[in-house]
């Protein structure tokens, strides 16, 4: 496992981040054991929110990791916040309150990292300003970060905002590659060519934010994975025929394919089932050459102008 500085901040995690939105599904054992196959295969970061099963995955995953060897100094915990059943809720009340809870729920003093989950344009940015600096100062919340947001959001937040925004969570995948699109079709009339992000990917590496990629085994908004999908055969093909070269699974190649990016992508990989933890975490030992990348872009169906 490879490990990096997430926003330059000082604060390390590990190149895959481990997704929990579904194990709320899960016993507590069973989630132990989840955290134990992360920890063994060096994954050190854990992915939160508090919608995920209503709070009960971070419930679960607390009283689960109370039961484990891991110490929680050991690991890096985020969470997020700012969805409410039918709207988007950015009030200083409400992100205090959210966290108060998810710490409740987590079982621990402190998040390493909070995310504002997706942009609410009713936002006051002083009022989550205000809300950071308590929750910060209070030593409730490590670092602070976003979801979901373009550059022109981001540069809104930071207005206000005085701790450093240090990541930044976006669809990203072999199928859904929206983020280097725009960019390899510049000034083209090619469908690509669109930017449907503000540039958000070369804003981030700009500013030294970490892009997460979630979702990234998934085609369309969260439709279903590629992976074994007959509508992305050649892709499929390509990415079985680099797992034998590799030594690894069709699903850990394509998270390294994320990983190749220059931009230091930290993937949140979803899983429930410990052994395709440690098959996902197999991704940071891949690299792939340039070539390759290029190969895998255009199997899924891209075109290069």
């Amino acid at each position: 496992m490879k490990y990096i500085d997430i926003g330059g901040s000082g604060l390390r995690g590990s190149a895959v981040t481990l997704g929990c939105m579904r194990i709320d599904q899960l016993s507590e054992g069973e989630v132990a054991g989840l955290i134990g196959a992360a920890t063994d295969a060096g994954i050190t970061m854990f992915d939160h929110a508090d919608i995920y099963g209503g709070g009960r995955c971070e419930e679960v995953f607390g009283a689960a990791l109370a039961r484990t060897t891991t110490r929680r100094e050991d690991i890096v915990v985020q969470t997020k916040c700012g969805i409410r059943p039918g709207f988007f809720d950015f009030s200083a009340d409400h992100l205090r309150a959210s966290v108060e809870g998810s710490l409740r729920r987590l079982r621990t003093d402190y998040v390493d990292l909070l995310l504002l989950h997706r942009p609410d344009t009713l936002m006051e940015p002083d009022e989550v300003a205000a809300a950071f600096d308590e929750l910060v100062t209070a030593g409730k919340v490590r670092h602070v970060g976003v979801s979901n947001q373009n550059p022109a959001q981001l540069e809104l937040l930071r207005a206000r905002v005085r701790q450093p925004l240090i990541a930044n969570q976006l669809q990203f995948g072999l199928a859904h590659t929206a983020l280097v699109d725009s960019g390899l079709n510049v000034n083209t009339g090619f469908e690509g060519g669109v930017v449907r992000d503000g540039g958000a990917l070369e804003y981030c590496r700009l500013q030294g934010i970490t892009i997460q990629p979630w979702s990234v085994l998934q085609h369309g908004h969260i439709a279903g994975t590629f992976l074994g999908n007959p509508d992305f055969r050649e892709l499929n093909e390509e990415l079985a025929a680099l797992g034998a070269e590799y030594g690894a699974t069709p699903a850990a190649v394509a998270v390294a394919w994320i990983l190749r990016h220059p931009a230091r992508m930290q993937p949140v990989v979803g899983t429930t089932k410990p052994a395709r933890v440690a098959e996902l975490a197999r991704a940071a030992d891949i690299e792939l050459s340039r070539e390759t990348w290029y190969a895998l872009y255009r199997a899924a169906g891209n075109r290069l102008p």
